[in-house]
This record gives C-alpha cells, structure tokens and sequence, in this order.
C-alpha cells in the first residue's frame, strides 16, 4: 500500500482576508462544532463583527443550553500585545465567561499571559488559547485541526473558587469526580456523545444538535439514582408533541411503562426522565453507572432527534 505524504498548507492559501474568508468560515455551525468539541465548550454563534464601542468582535457566540456569552478573536498570525489587549477589552464591554484566541502561532510570553488570566480571575471567567493549522495528503481538500495550547484546568480553578466561597462539600467534591471519571469513560466509547467540559454539580449537559432541548444527565446521592432526562426548556408545545407520540417513542426507546413524563404545570420548563439505581459514595459501582448513563443517552439521542411532527 502506498502511503501519503502529509504537508502543512500555510493558512493564507486559503483564507486570504481574515474577516471576509476566515471569520465567515469560522462561524458556520459545522466549523465552530471542531472548536467546541477541541475546548470543550458548545459554542452557538450569534454575530459576527460584533460592535465594542469603536472595536469589532470576530464571533459574538454563546454557551449551548446555558447562554452563557463567548467571544472569539481570530489571528492569522503569531500572538501580539494588541489582540491580548483587544480580548480583554471585548471580554470586559460584553460580560463574555468564555474567550477564545484562535491564532497562527503562540509565541511564549502570550501563552503565559493566558495561563496567569486562568490563575487568577474568577472561576467565572475562562480563557483558550487555540492554535489552528491546515494539513493536506497529496491533492485532497486542507484539513483544519484545531490544538489548545492554553485552557482553564477546571479541577483546580472549581476547588480553589468554591473553598473561597465555603462552599465545596464532600458531595460537590465527589460530583466533579463523578462526571469527569465518566467524561472520560464515555469519550473512549461513544464519540458521538459531545460531553463538555465537567463541574462540581449534580447534573451534566450533552447538547444534541438543537437550540430547543437537549439531554440532562444527573446524579442523586440522597435518593441513590442517576437519571438521564431530556429537557425542554420553555415549550410546553413540543412537549405535547412528543407526549402525543409516547408509546412509539417507548418502544423505540425499549423502555415501554418507564419513562416518567412530567409537564411541570406552573414552570416553562418540563422534561422526559428515566431513572437507575446507583451506590453514589461506592466508587467501585460508578463504572456500572457509567455504562447506564452512556447506553441510555445514546438512545435518547438517537430517538429524540428524530423528526416526530
């Protein structure tokens, strides 16, 4: 078999304008999914170009299932004093808790500046620094690889800011555990699950391709369950939809008279759960859990995303 030879494509032979060329290429859905799934954050563009005062953003965008605001800041080029400038500017005129620096090249002293911002902002606050790269074999289409260089360390950053708040107990302490024990349990199994990056709480968001629900998987140390669950934020109608469809869905599911369907009368919010027994302070049984959670979201998502109007 004859192999090929791999080579590095220089950015600007492909995108030549970094506004008009890689900023549009960027924000479509397809190409911010290889950088959420990269650093770990659903990302959901909402504007390019945003204004900032006299500035511009590149990519206004915000958390999937949270809302929570991201900025993104692209450069062709090696790292400089004025874009670390410019992001924190943007980060501070938009309340953004995530800020992405996607560049050519990082040179040393900029990586460190973004390692010191993680140290020492809040627990709030999160910077990447992100390095992309096109790679070819032979004649075949570029392909973008994406590589963290600087990110959040999440264990550290979620003990230090929740023991200055008095907050961290046994049980956050243990959560965290929980979900990124299982992070890694099912990345190494079900690529397709996108699992974003872990906290010290009870519950752990998977998006799914859509702005209307997404699956919630949780953990109950009182009641000594896990629970996967879909979640409608705020239609009762598509609730409806699928309750109109329910025993088709069980029995797609394979989960015929188990499902618990509550519309939550008086909240915006209603849901579609399954429940498993689990011996949360036993960690000898999490890999058992693990394994439930995984199998059980994976249906969800199969069936749940399928077209039922």
């Amino acid at each position: 078999m004859k192999l090929g030879k791999l080579r590095r494509v220089n950015l600007r032979e492909y995108w030549r304008h970094e506004a008009l060329d890689f900023t549009r290429w960027l924000a479509e859905p397809e190409n911010l999914e290889l950088l959420s799934d990269e650093v770990g954050v659903g990302i959901h563009a909402i504007q390019t170009e945003a204004s900032v005062g006299r500035f511009n953003v590149d990519i206004l965008a915000e958390e999937e299932n949270t809302g929570r605001r991201i900025i993104i800041e692209n450069q062709l080029e090696k790292t400089d004093h004025s874009h670390l400038g410019q992001l924190i500017t943007y980060a501070a005129g938009l309340e953004a808790e995530y800020v992405v620096w996607v560049v050519r090249e990082v040179r040393e002293e900029h990586r460190q500046a973004v390692d010191w911002l993680n140290e020492h902002t809040g627990e709030q606050i999160n910077f990447f620094l992100v390095a992309i790269e096109l790679w070819q074999i032979g004649d075949s289409p570029p392909a973008p690889k994406f590589n963290v260089i600087s990110r959040p360390n999440e264990w550290t950053r979620s003990v230090r800011g929740s023991t200055q708040a008095g907050d961290l107990t046994d049980t956050k302490t243990r959560q965290l555990e929980f979900w990124q024990q299982f992070k890694d349990f099912a990345a190494a199994r079900r690529p397709e699950l996108k699992l974003r990056t872990p906290r010290p709480q009870h519950w752990f968001n998977i998006a799914i391709g859509r702005a209307d629900y997404h699956l919630s998987l949780s953990v109950d140390s009182r009641e000594g369950e896990v629970r996967c669950e879909l979640y409608i934020p705020d239609s009762k109608e598509l609730y409806q939809t699928f309750l109109l469809r329910r025993e088709e869905i069980e029995e797609q599911l394979g989960m015929t008279g188990q499902l618990e369907w509550q519309e939550l009368p008086g909240k915006k919010a209603s849901r579609i759960r399954i429940s498993h027994e689990v011996r949360f302070l036993d960690t000898g049984s999490w890999e058992a859990a693990f394994e439930w959670l995984m199998e059980t979201a994976v249906k969800f998502k199969r069936v749940f995303t399928r077209d039922w109007t």
